[in-house]
């Protein structure tokens, strides 16, 4: 301020110095003082100009100026534009560092796993994720600012939009639904702001086919024990209720200890599937040896053969062959209850004088390959894919008749994909059926001799005794 004041006063000054030289030779004191009066007002003219040509340079610096130039540099009007610059820059600063974080915030939206899609007052799209395009058929650049209610169709998600009673989220199918391949959508709008409303999506379909699977499973789990409980609760009220003679007693005994194995049966391999479940995946530093593994299979198949034909019917003729001396890397426990279900399988399937050949040979690719063979009844070409499922049953009477559970080939699965191996189905009806594990080649280890001595195989504890034991061994 001081500056500007001695400039005006100076200007001022000038200026009467000015007049009054001009009009000093004329020697009229009164020409003089109005010479001076006019140059002091001339001078404060001048200096209003000057000032006021400043002051629009700094207007103009405002209105178009960039905030890195500097508009001027000394006075009152350097001055404010110094703080304006900035006022400015600060300004710029605090817009780039909003930018920055809406753009990290909408890149966090972005990579959510949800659908996320923001909605104007009028239902229009402001932005959307890929999640929420993808969900509903959208495209996040074209449908921008485009009603929402005219992009998805689906009538009860028109009806739910309608309604505006947004409390409770709706489920629906999802774009790329089909009858063989069901998409399930959670779909909830929540408004906010001025009429606005984020809307939320998730793909619930997994959720929904798990939820499925454990209905399921428990009706399953509960039918196949019901079943047992009913014969054992009709024989303990027979054996309370009739006098019965030593002989009858002794029939019904043995029919309830039937049932109880059946029970038994069905609940180790529930604790097998728990387990497999539950547990890390086996290590590649312990494993069994192939050899010692096919007279386990040998030994305990065998045993099974002998008591599921009669005495009055040829046994099934059972071979087993192996060119691969070499282990299996794994755990040995799971790789015997494995294969021991598939050769019990072939067992319980094949007619007796039927041929059933076990085989374990090494691929031109060094993986290691199980095989199981059977001449029994086939299996029909849509029934495959699902062998797998617990309690699937091609022919539910006749599983239970040969004493099966139906969890025997879920187990397979598990114990291959804990080992990173592949479970290989064919079979034609009439003609039999192969199931073939193939071991990667990091789970073979190949030796050139075969191993002196055999592990001893693990008692056996009900009538039988082969099928529990290959069930029970790997939760042992």
């Amino acid at each position: 301020m001081f500056w500007r004041f001695f400039s005006f006063i100076a200007c001022q000054l000038l200026g009467g110095l000015v007049g009054w030289y001009a009009t000093s030779s004329s020697h009229a004191p009164t020409s003089e003082l109005v010479s001076t009066l006019a140059g002091v007002v001339l001078g404060g003219v001048v200096w209003f100009l000057l000032d006021t040509s400043r002051g629009a340079r700094l207007l103009r610096w405002l209105r178009v100026g960039d905030a890195s130039e500097v508009a001027m540099r000394s006075g009152l009007w350097g001055e404010v534009s110094d703080r304006a610059r900035r006022l400015i820059r600060a300004r710029e600063q605090m817009t780039l560092e909003s930018q920055r974080r809406l753009q990290d915030f909408l890149s966090a939206l972005q990579a959510s796993p949800n659908g996320v899609l923001l909605l104007d007052a009028q239902g229009q799209i402001e932005w959307l994720n890929q999640t929420a395009a993808s969900h509903f058929g959208l495209d996040a650049q074209r449908d921008l600012l485009q009603h929402l209610g005219n992009l998805v169709r689906d009538p009860a998600f028109a009806s739910y939009f309608a309604s505006r009673d947004y409390r409770h989220e709706l489920i629906m199918p999802g774009r790329e639904s089909t009858p063989a391949r069901p998409v399930r959508l959670s779909v909830h709008l929540h408004p906010y702001g001025e009429g606005r409303l984020l809307l939320l999506s998730s793909d619930i379909t997994a959720v929904e086919q798990a939820e499925a699977m454990r209905r399921d499973f428990v009706a399953n789990v509960s039918h196949e024990i019901r079943t047992p409980l009913t014969v054992l609760a009709g024989f303990v009220e027979t054996l309370q209720t009739l006098p019965l003679n030593d002989e009858e007693r002794a029939r019904y005994l043995a029919l309830m200890a039937q049932q109880a194995g059946r029970m038994q049966t069905l609940v180790n391999d529930l604790l097998v599937l728990s387990r497999l479940e539950g547990s890390p995946l086996p290590s590649d530093s312990e494993g069994i040896a192939v050899p010692a593994l096919m007279h386990q299979l040998e030994q305990d198949g065998r045993a099974l053969s002998a008591v599921m034909n009669p005495a009055s019917e040829p046994l099934q003729h059972l071979t087993f062959d192996s060119s691969l001396a070499g282990d299996i890397m794994g755990a040995p426990n799971e790789l015997l209850s494995a294969l021991g279900n598939l050769v019990s399988n072939a067992i319980r399937y094949t007619p007796s004088g039927g041929q059933i050949q076990v085989r374990a040979r090494l691929l031109a690719d060094d993986r290691a390959e199980f095989s199981v063979s059977d001449t029994g009844p086939g299996i029909a070409p849509e029934h495959i894919p699902r062998l797998t499922e617990r309690f699937y049953r091609v022919d539910r009477s006749r599983s239970r008749d040969t004493g099966g559970t139906g969890l025997g080939l879920a187990i397979v699965k598990h114990v291959a994909q804990r080992h990173g191996a592949e479970l290989k189905i064919d079979s034609t009806p009439g003609k039999g059926s192969v199931f073939k594990i193939i071991f990667p080649a990091s789970r073979v280890r190949l030796s050139k001799a075969l191993p002196p001595s055999l592990p001893t195989a693990p008692a056996a504890s009900a009538p039988g005794p082969a099928s529990s034991r290959w069930s029970q061994t790997t939760g042992s």
